[in-house]
Formats: structure tokens, C-alpha cells, sequence
């Protein structure tokens, strides 16, 4: 009687605490967060700042010219750059080469890339997303709100890619943060490990 009764006790006591748990853990990721803003020069010196695309859905790419997965989702990311632009979607690959456009500019010749390049050798923009590996890139919705933090590479073509930024697109200009339904959003295929 005694044992079933600490038996009982153990478990309320160990649900209370999972319940303590996943509540702070809510309280610590309270909701879309906005996408810190940033200013940095393209490859023709000219300052582009992430605010200014307000209003736009918009792909931050984080990386550098001698990461092969970055290489290797390059050719699809200008894919999707060129079946959306035009149509309130930007595209900003961040580059985090110490080199700066001495080694940016000649790997974006090669490559045909179309889509802005803008050129960050002290890291600021990667220190403000809080980057860690590359390649990360990071979703962000016509309001300034992350939609996705994505580590790894991807192949940003993809039917479930280009659905999300089809979503996007059509939540209009000032729609809420995370309007749109979480099962949108958990459609997209989980990115590979980074090497």
C-alpha cells in the first residue's frame, strides 16, 4: 500500500515538473521573433539593410565560398530566386568569407548567381542570428518575423520550399506573425546534418 502510494506520489511529482518544464521553455520562446535588422555592402559597395525589404518575404543565407554544402544549395537557391523574383521576394546571400569580395566576387562569377551578395568578413550578421556552422538561412515573412532558422544545407526549389514561400507570399503585407497554419509550416522536409 505504502509502495503504490510513493509510486503514485513519484509520477504527479515527476508530471508536475515536466508541466514546470515545457511552460518555461513556452515562456523562453514566446512567440515569432523579430529578424534582427542589418546593413552591409553588396558586392558594388552599395549598403543594403534588411528593414528596407519590409513588406517583402525575404531569404537570409549565411555563408562562405569554402563550405561545399554551401557550394553544393547554391545552384537551387538561384532556382528559387528566379520563380519568384519580382513578386515581393528578395534574396540576400550573406557572405562570411574573412576575404571579403577578393574571393566572393570570382565564386559568384562561376557560380551565375544572380540573386543580391552582400559581403560581411566581421561576422556581425552571423553573430546577430547567432549562426554557428554554414550554411544557415534564415525564412523571414512580409512583417520582419523569422519564419524558419534553417541549418544545413536545403534545395531551395523543392516542392515543400517553394510552397512555404508561396505561403508567405500570399499572408499580404502586415499579416500577423505565424498566421499562417502550423501544419504549413511542418510540411518542410527536415534539412540534412551539416558535415
Amino acid at each position: 500500500m505504502a509502495g503504490r502510494r510513493g509510486v503514485k506520489i513519484g509520477l504527479v511529482t515527476a508530471a508536475l515538473g515536466l508541466a514546470a518544464a515545457l511552460g518555461l521553455s513556452r515562456i523562453g520562446h514566446g512567440g515569432p521573433e523579430l529578424a534582427p535588422d542589418f546593413a552591409v555592402p553588396n558586392l558594388a559597395g552599395q549598403a543594403v539593410r534588411l528593414s528596407a525589404l519590409r513588406g517583402k518575404v525575404v531569404v537570409v543565407n549565411l555563408w562562405t565560398t569554402w563550405c561545399p554544402p554551401c557550394r553544393a544549395e547554391m545552384p537551387s537557391m538561384e532556382r528559387l530566386y528566379q520563380r519568384f523574383h519580382g513578386r515581393d521576394f528578395e534574396m540576400l546571400a550573406v557572405s562570411q568569407d574573412e576575404d571579403g569580395k577578393r574571393v566572393v566576387e570570382p565564386f559568384v562569377k562561376e557560380m551565375k548567381l544572380s540573386f543580391p551578395v552582400l559581403l560581411d568578413p566581421d561576422h556581425q550578421v552571423g553573430d546577430s542570428y547567432k549562426v554557428w556552422g554554414y550554411p544557415e538561412t534564415i525564412v523571414i515573412d512580409r512583417s520582419g518575423y523569422i519564419d524558419e532558422h534553417v541549418v544545413g544545407p536545403r534545395e531551395w526549389d523543392s516542392a515543400a520550399s517553394v510552397a512555404q514561400i508561396e505561403r508567405l507570399l500570399g499572408a499580404g503585407p502586415g499579416a500577423a506573425p505565424g498566421a499562417a497554419p502550423a501544419a504549413a509550416r511542418n510540411d518542410l522536409a527536415p534539412s540534412p546534418a551539416r558535415e
